[in-house]
């Protein structure tokens, strides 16, 4: 390989890897709105209707509990973004262990 596409190629992999790293979720605790514009003076009826299910569900100290269902997370996203990076990964490898052995 040509000296001079070493940094081509490292100039592709990093923007690669800022690319999928931006898809990356943040974790950040605040929100973006205000909160005196978020905060409602009633409770919504799914916080009621959890509420009420916390509380019919624990009777005593010997009791099962029960936790409210807060929803699912949906990872399909993340799990057809992994498996194509993986792939490509796995293609990368593949294609240089295959270089290498042919004495490119």
């Amino acid at each position: 390989m040509s000296s001079a596409l070493r940094p081509l190629l490292t100039a592709t992999a990093a923007g690669t890897l800022l690319c999928a790293l931006w898809f990356v979720p943040s974790a950040n605790a605040t929100s973006n709105t205000p909160m005196a514009a978020t905060v409602s003076a009633s409770p919504s009826p799914q916080v009621t209707q959890q509420a009420r299910i916390m509380s019919t569900s624990v009777d005593g100290p010997g009791e099962d509990v029960r936790l409210a269902d807060t929803g699912s997370f949906d990872s399909t996203p993340y799990i057809v973004g992994g498996t194509g990076f993986l792939a490509l990964g796995a293609g990368f490898v593949v294609y240089s262990v295959r270089r290498e052995r042919l004495g490119f």
